[in-house]
């Protein structure tokens, strides 16, 4: 069973075809020989442009365009307006580029030229053919482009829509996801920190000549379980972390002498030196010294064992410098500390937060120093951080309003560019047409009435005059007058009638102010018609 769509768009096409079939079945009408033969030919081919109008929609265009010039150069005749009308607003409609359109608006704009000048022999019947193509042609394709760009907007704002409720949905899940990996976040640098001190005092119960071989075996194996405890808390944790978690805001109740001191009574050697009032700090910066500092001396204690570690806490008006320096490592790391590697990148993410900046590496002597400088002012502003990028949906539906807004543009621009390419093309046509429409004096002398058409080709110029010129007399009934310049920029011409393809007249054409002077081949003397 066909679907309804598919039954839809047959219909459609049925429409189509009976609509572009109409004015050409509307002649044949006529007892005009030809009108049938145009209708007999252009019915079955405008069918065959209906079928390929979906798939290859230029090539369906090409079909009208086609018959259109081989019924006349100049494309003027109405018969097939309507299927030139329809076939380009849908060529701009269904075809997803532009391209192969222009190309093709450029070669029958280009092949237009020399098929004037050799069927019709007047190079003045090129610009109304360029200006029939726009009209029939480019407007409406121009129309389709651009409600192809309009149906893709709308596509696309539809589509950004469907997106923002799906995710939408999942905003509490994700909330509550990311508040778990905060809280693992914290358990990885409180915890992390304990294991490490313990791993420390056991490594120093471990070199203790004081206890026999089973309980230093004990010990090292309390200390190797520490290790092992603080790096599969460090994986897990790495895999709860997202990229754009932030720290907790909540400042630890623990102070840096607090801090200070449990990480000396795990046998860690270090000194703290507080210059200025460091005690009353603003939660943030109380957050991150606690922060700083616990993580400082926890990589002292696993990469530098045994060295000393000197803490330097300093107020300078409404800046707080932090300092930690540890002397050079005489001795390798412990064994089974491991170590994540993303302790100073933290860091530098927790000093941000609260407006100041971190500076790490190592001393000129060989240690290792972290240093940090944090605003105490209050209210302070988080340093910027890489400026965040538009999102795909953003740049989608921007990108897609360009485009119609450029559609547009070109649908109001691109006409009037094109008409005005026409009539400036008309300055040299009017030159050409000027120069190679003059019939020589005595070639025209030699014209006799009654001369058969076809015979007087070769003593004719290639091409004819831009119509009558002005109070030219109306033409004979029965016959078909052609003008010819009797010199280059001259307002005068030579008409020449035909009846039953012979000369049937000729004459002088010499406008003037007030009269319109003839020399006809009939009489003997001038005849003089007054312009009322």
């Amino acid at each position: 069973m066909r679907s309804v769509p598919g039954r839809l768009s047959r219909l459609f096409d049925l429409g189509l075809w009976l609509v572009v079939c109409a004015p050409p079945v509307t002649a044949a009408v006529s007892p005009h020989g030809r009108e049938v033969m145009t209708a007999a030919v252009g019915v079955p081919l405008l069918g065959t442009a209906v079928a390929l109008s979906r798939r290859w929609p230029l090539s369906a265009l090409a079909v009208p365009v086609a018959l259109s010039l081989t019924l006349d150069a100049q494309m003027s005749t109405p018969l097939y307006w309507t299927a030139l009308v329809l076939f380009g607003y849908l060529a701009g409609r269904r075809m997803a580029t532009a391209r192969p359109a222009l190309w093709f608006f450029a070669a029958v704009a280009v092949a237009g030229l020399p098929l004037c000048a050799l069927v019709l022999h007047d190079l003045w019947g090129w610009p109304i053919q360029l200006l029939t193509l726009l009209l029939t042609v480019g407007l409406p394709w121009l129309l389709g482009r651009y409600r192809r760009q309009y149906a893709e907007l709308v596509g696309t704002g539809w589509r950004l829509a469907d997106r923002l409720e799906r995710e939408q949905q999942a905003v509490a899940d994700r909330a509550r996801i990311r508040e778990r990996a905060r809280i693992a976040g914290d358990m990885h640098d409180s915890l992390g920190h304990d294991l490490t001190l313990i791993a420390v005092r056991a490594g120093a119960l471990e070199l203790d000549p004081k206890l026999d071989a089973r309980q230093q075996a004990a010990i090292g194996e309390l200390r190797e379980a520490a290790g092992a405890a603080t790096e599969r808390l460090r994986e897990i944790i790495g895999v709860l972390r997202t990229d754009d978690e932030q720290p907790p805001r909540v400042p630890s109740a623990e102070n840096a002498e607090a801090l200070v001191e449990r990480v000396r009574s795990s046998g860690v050697t270090v000194t703290l030196e507080r210059l200025g009032d460091t005690d009353d700090l603003p939660p943030m910066v109380g957050l991150a010294v606690h922060r700083v500092l616990q993580e400082a001396l926890t990589n002292a204690a696993k990469h530098a064992p045994g060295t000393a570690v000197h803490v330097r806490l300093v107020r300078d008006g409404a800046i707080l410098g932090l300092s930690v320096v540890n002397d050079p490592a005489t001795v390798a790391p412990l064994p089974g500390v491991a170590s994540g590697g993303s302790g100073l990148v933290g860091l530098d993410e927790r000093v941000r937060l609260a407006g100041g900046t971190l500076r790490t590496g190592s001393t000129p002597e060989g240690g290792f120093e972290v240093v940090a400088e944090l605003p105490l002012g209050g209210g302070a502003t988080p340093r910027t951080a890489t400026a965040t990028r538009p999102t795909a949906s953003v740049r989608e539906l921007a990108h897609a309003r360009r485009q119609v807004r450029r559609r547009l543009t070109q649908t109001v621009v691109v006409p009037l560019a094109v008409l005005a390419g026409i009539l400036l093309l008309m300055i040299p046509i009017s030159f050409i047409s000027s120069s190679f429409s003059v019939l020589d004096r005595d070639r025209y002398e030699q014209l006799k009435v009654g001369d058969a058409r076809g015979d007087m080709r070769s003593r004719l110029p290639a091409f004819t005059k831009d119509g009558p010129p002005d109070g030219a007399p109306p033409t004979p009934k029965g016959e078909d007058c052609v003008y010819y310049n009797t010199r280059t920029a001259s307002a005068d011409a030579y008409r020449l009638c035909f009846a039953h393809e012979r000369l049937a007249s000729k004459a002088i054409v010499r406008p003037c102010s007030f009269c319109v002077h003839v020399r006809s081949a009939r009489g003997a003397t001038p005849e003089t018609a007054r312009r009322r």
